[in-house]
């Protein structure tokens, strides 16, 4: 039996669930058993569970096992892939096997004979046998033939095929690049590590050399982990296929490159924005993952309190004027701006956008790619859009006095502009504008409103559990412990979060709009704390106390909160 119908016989889900995992499964081409649970249909314990009861073996958790190296290889790299297997004991030639299918006759009996040991299988959870394999065998094995690679054979030569390849179609299947054969081990590896990182819902992958070796890390939920450490050599090879596969010059080496992979991952389209720069020791590449399918355009689901969202939404439906995003570069700006432009996307208006670079493609927006290099500045681009009767102009970033100017030239002759400037609050960002020698007078009389925003990470909502903090810490985070009314929570680390406590970020925002009492404060020429003391004043919501909300809901933690919002 499938495990959809092992499940459905026991009563674990119903005919219309399994209906719409195997839909889902379609879409994101993993299994069912992963499906089930991320759709939140079944759990973990019951899916072993109900395998376990059927087939009458025993299930094991692989994350109470300290497993052996001289055990795992036993089983074969390709083995271990294919049947997705992890040997947990050995007793003379018999190994008990922690499988996904022990009902899998097929995959015993060939690991049976490529082995010579009996098999006694054991189910145990997808997820913790896929991590002990690309940990263990996957990584491992490719690393060996990008090696072998390099000290048998010209490894640039190995990879030159792939340059044709690419330019021959605008997106690359990397399961195509992963099963061809002639394509060379490095390049197999580059795509499992694209892959993974997808898998895990990486932001950014850096790759970086150093003086004796190098390593590689996945940015998750805003924090670096190291993933691996291979040997220096690979460092030529692997900038070679990413280069290759962003349409780079290889041969340049002393200069930074900008490019970009489009590509089909589990059949989803996967931009990669990727970077390189030349260092002491060698290319270090950034690779920025913008998955389509994942993002959330809908300013519903970004964190914003109600008062702040309603106030963002008044702003940026008015017929003219700004309305600035501020924040750190990854505090999220770009899906904010994009999520108000999806709402205000209508048939009835012209919306052109001038960005760098565009992120993701939005139907019916006109978007148009800055490149510095041909003269095609922030500044140039919204010079000719005004020749373009636009109605909403949205600006990647202000960041110079003449793209300042023409911002300021077209709300005043009845355009609405969004757009952003890099600044550490709402308040600071006239500041900012003042500085760029733009006159406070025209500040006051454009600018509708300005937005702030941070990104905290979230607890894990299957490792959550409540948490005493000492009274240090909870006047660190402005809290006083004898007003203390709500519980606080922590992740202690599971397999859903890779043991780090948190899974996902939700975003919190300040929103300051211009009053009549702060347009006076700003052609007064008042400070940034003169001017957010009015804001408090008048009712807006603080990047802190908006952390503190998400504190007090049981979102994030206070070590989040101390990181995100407090300032010495």
């Amino acid at each position: 039996m499938k495990l959809g119908e092992i499940l459905l016989e026991q009563g674990l889900i119903s005919e219309d669930m399994l209906a719409q995992a195997l839909d889902e499964q379609q879409k994101d081409g993993k299994r069912i058993g992963s499906t089930l649970m991320k759709l939140g249909f079944v759990k973990e314990e019951e899916l072993l569970k109900a395998l376990s009861k059927h087939f009458g073996i025993e299930s094991v958790d692989l994350r109470e096992y300290e497993l052996d190296e001289s055990l795992l290889k036993l089983i074969p790299s390709d083995i271990a892939g294919k049947y997705l297997v992890v040997p947990v004991n050995r007793f003379g030639h018999t190994i008990t096997l922690a499988m996904i299918n022990p009902g899998d006759v097929a995959a015993v009996e060939d690991i049976q004979f490529a082995t010579g040991f009996e098999v006694v299988p054991v189910v145990a959870s997808e997820d913790a046998i896929l991590e002990i394999v690309r940990e263990h065998y996957d990584v491992k094995k490719l690393l060996s033939d990008v090696m072998y690679e390099i000290e048998m054979a010209d490894a640039g030569e190995a990879n030159v095929k792939v340059i044709d390849n690419a330019e021959q179609k605008e997106e690359e299947d990397l399961s195509d690049f992963q099963d061809d054969r002639d394509s060379g081990p490095a390049l197999k590896l580059t795509s499992k590590i694209i892959t993974d990182a997808v898998d895990m819902n990486v932001s950014d992958i850096h790759i970086e050399p150093y003086e004796d070796d190098m390593r590689i890390r996945y940015r998750i939920d805003g924090m670096l982990h190291e993933i691996m450490k291979p040997p220096k050599r690979m460092n030529r090879s692997l900038a070679t296929v990413i280069k290759v596969m962003a349409k780079l010059k290889v041969e340049e080496k002393r200069l930074p490159q900008d490019g970009r992979i489009k590509a089909r991952i589990h059949n989803k389209i996967i931009d990669i924005r990727v970077s390189t720069v030349p260092t002491l020791f060698g290319e270090k590449l950034a690779l920025r993952i913008l998955d389509r399918s994942a993002i959330q355009l809908n300013l519903d689901l970004l964190g914003f309190e109600p008062s702040n969202l309603k106030t963002f939404r008044k702003a940026i439906k008015s017929p003219y004027g700004i309305v600035l995003v501020t924040g750190p570069t990854g505090s999220g700006k770009t899906t904010t701006l994009y999520s108000g432009l999806k709402e205000l996307n209508d048939p009835g208006l012209n919306i052109i956008t001038a960005e760098d670079p565009i992120e993701y493609s939005l139907m019916g927006i006109n978007q148009l790619q800055v490149n510095d290099q041909i003269g095609l500045t922030f500044a140039s681009a919204l010079r000719e859009y005004l020749r373009q009767d636009p109605n909403i102009i949205m600006v990647g970033e202000i960041r110079d006095l003449e793209t300042a100017q023409i911002s300021i030239r077209a709300s005043l002759t009845g355009h609405l502009v969004i757009s952003t400037v890099h600044t550490n609050s709402a308040a600071a960002t006239v500041t900012r504008l003042v500085n760029m020698d733009v006159e406070s007078y025209l500040i006051a009389s454009t600018v509708l409103a300005i937005e702030s925003q941070r990104l905290l990470r979230k607890i894990c909502e299957k490792c959550r559990e409540e948490k005493k903090y000492p009274d240090d810490i909870l006047q660190d985070a402005g809290i006083d412990p004898k007003k203390l009314d709500f519980p606080l929570y922590k992740g202690e680390g599971c397999e859903n979060c890779r043991g780090t406590g948190y899974k996902g970020r939700i975003g919190i925002f300040e929103n300051m709009i211009i009053s009549s009492e702060i347009r006076d404060l700003i052609l007064q020429g008042a400070t940034s704390s003169q001017i957010e003391k009015k804001a408090i004043e008048e009712g807006m919501i603080t990047l802190h106390e908006s952390a503190m909300l998400k504190l007090e809901q049981g979102l994030t933690t206070i070590e989040e909160v101390i990181h995100e919002t407090m300032v010495i």
